[in-house]
C-alpha cells in the first residue's frame, strides 16, 4: 500500500503522456526508491525506463513494495483533466488505485488495476561503446530535420565528433557537433560507432527534452540506443531503442 503526493501535477503531465505514446499498458512500482516503470512496447523495439525519485514528492508513504498495472491511455486521460499547479496524490490500498487532485477544489478518480505479466527487460546487461551528452534542443532539431527526409536516422560518433544524418533518393540532411562546440558537453567513444534508428520512436522520445536541457546518448555500432533525460532529484526518463537493420 502507498500514498504519495506531488505538490505540482506537471511532473506527471510532462512524463506519463510521453510514455503512453510508446506503450499502452504497464506496471508501476512504488517502493523506497520512488515511483518507477521498466516496460517494453508490444513490438519489443523500445523500452521505457522511468523513475520519479522520492525527493520529487512532498509526501511519500510506502509500505514495502507494490506493483500496480494500469492502462496508460486511461491514466493519461485523467492526468490531462488535472489543472497545472494542483497537487496530486496517488493512493493504492491493495485493491483500488486512486488519483486525488487538490486545488481550488478536490477531485478523485479511480482506475482499475490490470493483471499484467511481463518479464523485466534485462537492460542492465547492455554495454555501450560510446556516450555523448549534448543539448537536448539540438538533438530535437536534428530529429525534426531528419523527419522531413526519411523514416530513419543514422547516429555516428568518434571521440572527436557526433553526427546525425538522414538521406533519401533526392534529399539529405546532416547535423554535426565536434569536440569544443557549444552544446556538446561530453563525448567518450572507444572506437568510431554508427547505427540507424527508427524516427517513428525517436520523435516520441525526444518530447522528454522538456524535462532537461541535456540529453545522454549511449550506443554502439548496430547496437541499441539509450536516451536519458534527467531532472536532478526529481525524475529520470530513459528509453532503449533497437537499431534498424540496413
Amino acid at each position: 500500500m502507498f500514498e504519495i503526493t506531488l505538490s505540482n501535477v506537471d511532473l506527471l503531465k510532462n512524463t506519463i503522456p510521453i510514455i503512453a505514446e510508446i506503450i499502452d499498458e504497464g506496471v508501476f512500482k512504488v517502493d523506497k526508491n520512488g515511483l518507477s516503470m521498466i516496460s517494453p512496447d508490444r513490438s519489443m523495439i523500445a523500452v521505457v525506463d522511468f523513475k520519479l525519485l522520492p525527493t520529487a514528492f512532498d509526501e511519500f508513504k510506502s509500505e514495502g513494495s507494490d506493483e500496480v498495472g494500469l492502462n496508460l491511455s486511461n491514466f493519461v486521460s485523467i492526468i490531462k483533466r488535472l489543472r497545472s499547479g494542483d497537487s496530486v496524490t496517488l493512493k493504492f490500498d491493495g485493491n483500488e488505485f486512486e488519483i486525488i487532485s487538490k486545488g481550488a477544489w478536490k477531485r478523485k478518480f479511480t482506475l482499475p488495476i490490470l493483471d499484467i505479466s511481463m518479464e523485466k527487460p534485462p537492460i542492465e546487461q547492455l554495454e555501450f561503446s560510446g556516450k555523448v551528452v549534448m543539448a537536448s534542443g539540438i538533438l530535437e532539431d536534428g530529429i525534426a530535420d531528419a523527419l522531413i527526409i526519411d523514416d530513419s536516422v543514422v547516429f555516428e560518433a568518434s571521440n572527436e565528433y557526433f553526427k546525425l544524418w538522414a538521406k533519401s533518393e533526392l534529399s539529405a540532411t546532416e547535423l554535426q557537433l565536434v569536440k569544443g562546440d557549444e552544446g556538446l558537453y561530453e563525448i567518450n567513444v572507444k572506437d568510431s560507432i554508427k547505427a540507424r534508428y527508427p524516427l517513428e520512436y525517436l520523435k516520441k522520445m525526444i518530447k522528454a527534452s522538456k524535462l532537461s536541457d541535456k540529453v545522454e546518448l549511449e550506443f554502439g555500432t548496430d547496437y541499441p540506443l539509450r536516451l536519458t533525460f534527467k531532472e536532478i532529484d526529481k525524475v529520470h526518463m530513459g528509453f532503449i531503442l533497437a537499431p534498424r537493420e540496413e
